[in-house]
């Protein structure tokens, strides 16, 4: 599996819903519809592509599926938008599922346990998994360490991060047996992840696209978006 084909099977043949809001702020991007608001982490500006949005000012209106387009854009920020959208389509305000964070789920089973991503309170929830940074910490294993990690893990925690930023097929064709749940409000809640090797999704449904807005615009973080909505975890099988 490679990274298209995993993005292709979020992208739905139809999703003529139009785009009510888009905002890029400096944590998250937002996409809100009739049927649901989508969530990404924005890029930093300092990521190499990350430019001024050329079609700027003409996002709001166009539908999902049109937005969709973008997740193959060159341009980070763009992207961000693309994945927004197909969050938007999945992530809808009347799905219904297990109203737990997915980081609730997590087994600390010492480097059996592999996070692929720094979250908030790790060192008490899973103090002794293997955690595996872009820019690691003293207590951080780099990028090049999930080729060694991965293979023999039992549990498998990811960032939906990996999603936007074109990692996440890399990682999962990694893993052999391990349980993975792929985490955070970016995640799309769209049961065709789970034939890519992924047991739970843990992502976030919008209820209060408004205050969400509110929160991007004023530089809110994870604990921020979590307030405008319901943490959600489908669980395959």
């Amino acid at each position: 599996m490679n990274q298209k084909e995993l993005v292709s099977s979020l992208i739905p043949e139809s999703a003529p819903e139009p785009a009510t809001r888009v905002a890029i702020g400096i944590n998250w991007t937002l996409v809100d519809s009739p049927i649901g608001t989508g969530l990404v982490h924005t890029p930093a500006k300092s990521l190499q592509g990350c430019v001024p949005i050329a079609e700027a000012g003409t996002l709001k209106g166009r539908s999902l599926r049109e937005l969709m387009d973008l997740t193959s854009d060159p341009n980070p920020f763009a992207r961000a938008v693309g994945f927004a959208a197909v969050n938007a389509y999945w992530n809808r305000r009347d799905i219904t599922g297990d109203p737990v964070n997915g980081l609730d789920l997590v087994e600390d089973r010492g480097h059996k346990t592999v996070i692929i991503g720094r979250f908030p309170r790790l060192d008490k929830r899973a103090p002794g998994a293997a955690v595996i940074e872009r820019n690691p910490g003293p207590n951080d294993f780099p990028e090049e360490a999930a080729a060694t990690l991965i293979p023999q893990a039992e549990f498998l925690v990811i960032t939906a991060s990996t999603l936007s930023n074109g990692s996440l097929a890399g990682l999962l064709n990694l893993r052999r047996d391990a349980y993975t749940i792929l985490v955070g409000p970016g995640t799309p809640l769209c049961p065709a992840l789970f034939g890519h090797g992924i047991d739970v999704l843990a992502g976030l449904r919008v209820d209060a696209p408004e205050k969400a807005e509110q929160a991007i615009m004023e530089a809110g973080a994870d604990k921020a978006m979590q307030a405008a909505g319901t943490m959600i975890s489908l669980v395959h099988g």
